[in-house]
């Protein structure tokens, strides 16, 4: 739905069906019941002599509560819309007109993007997002590359004002950054981030290059899931060394005078994190800590998945590449698996990706059913 609609009526039928489709799928009073059922156990007195079930419960609680709220907001928007634009076609009022009309088209979107909502069922799908973007093949491009990701990631997130949290950059020596991760605190943005996992492709004319050839660059976005109490990822002290060091930051210069940050590898597997946002060494270990969580979290999940794919025929490639981004010789950008594409790059750039989004959400609904 673009700009002001020409047959509003019909519009807001289309609006006032697919909600009706939503509530329907999200069962309202299946979801009412539910939240009655965790408002007594939050209830009870002696619901934190367990912080790992009161964890579980309250979270629950808080994200029941804010789905049955969005719908419940959208449904009374809509009727207040049906009322407001009959009023004002009754007393010929163009501007309320106008007004009704305008309101429908983002009262379309916010449906849509409900919808979407629906379609994230998956075990880890309402948490936060811990997110790691690596530069790849390319040289300094790649990690011009991996920044320019990175930006565009953290533009997204100030647009929804969803809060982050940067927990370490590692910057490259001529431009850009060899790998960053910050965490995204949202409902549901694991489930939704998760679909930009994968290598992301750049084609430019370098700006790197004095005899401005083009350059092809690739850069790795990984999406975890933040890791909760209930999780129980157990990494005992013996598999793991940590490192402490000073923070730098671009060029390599110190950003303070006390080794605060610190690296922990995972002897085990060889996974490797670092943290140096934090003002104390004591917490840049808890944040890596919960990074280092999460690794191994989804590294479980990944063999879980392997052994059950390995039982089917085939499977989809989440490790390969899944978006082009061209800036020359022409402007696209455009995603491999759903074959959605945006003739601007520098509005997706910019952080505006919810088309992107919203379509790797579907298109992974749709794979998993067939």
């Amino acid at each position: 739905m673009t700009g002001v609609s020409a047959d509003f009526e019909a519009d807001l039928k289309d609006v006032a069906g697919k909600l009706t489709q939503v509530e329907s799928v999200m069962d309202l009073g299946a979801l009412r019941a539910e939240i009655a059922d965790l408002e007594q156990q939050a209830a009870k007195p002696d619901l934190w002599d367990d912080p790992e079930t009161a964890q579980k419960v309250t979270s629950q609680l808080s994200h029941r509560q804010g789905d049955l709220r969005r719908v419940s907001d959208l449904r009374q928007r809509l009727d207040d819309l049906t009322v407001l634009h009959e009023l004002a076609a009754e007393e010929g009022d163009s501007g309320s007109l106008a007004e009704a009309e305008t309101d429908l088209v983002q009262l379309a979107k916010d449906v849509d993007a409900l919808e979407v909502r629906t379609l994230l069922s998956g075990e880890y799908d309402d948490r936060n997002a811990v997110v790691t973007i690596r530069s790849e093949a390319g040289g300094v491009d790649a990690a011009d590359w991996a920044e320019m990701l990175m930006r565009m990631y953290l533009r997204w997130t100030e647009r929804h004002g969803y809060p982050t949290d940067v927990y370490d950059i590692s910057y490259a020596e001529e431009a850009g950054i060899k790998s960053a991760t910050f965490k995204v605190t949202a409902p549901y943005v694991y489930g939704t981030l998760s679909v930009e996992q994968g290598t992301h492709r750049l084609v430019r004319i370098s700006p790197f290059d004095n005899q401005n050839r083009r350059q092809t660059s690739f850069a790795h976005v990984e999406v975890l899931p933040e890791v909760e109490e209930v999780d129980h990822v157990d990494i005992p002290e013996k598999d793991i060394r940590v490192d402490v060091y000073r923070s730098s930051g671009p060029g390599g210069q110190s950003v303070n005078t006390t080794d605060s940050a610190v690296r922990i590898t995972h002897l085990p597997t060889g996974v490797v994190v670092s943290c140096q946002n934090e003002k104390s060494q004591l917490q840049n270990k808890a944040a890596a800590m919960k990074v280092l969580q999460a690794k191994l979290l989804q590294r479980k999940k990944e063999e879980e998945r392997a052994e059950m794919n390995a039982l089917k025929d085939g499977g989809s490639s989440w490790g390969n590449q899944m978006r082009s981004y061209v800036l020359h010789p022409y402007q696209m950008v455009k995603d491999l698996r759903t074959e959605f594409e945006v003739g601007n790059p520098s509005a997706v750039l910019d952080g505006e990706i919810d088309g992107f989004l919203e379509a790797g959400v579907r298109w992974r609904k749709q794979t998993e059913n067939a």
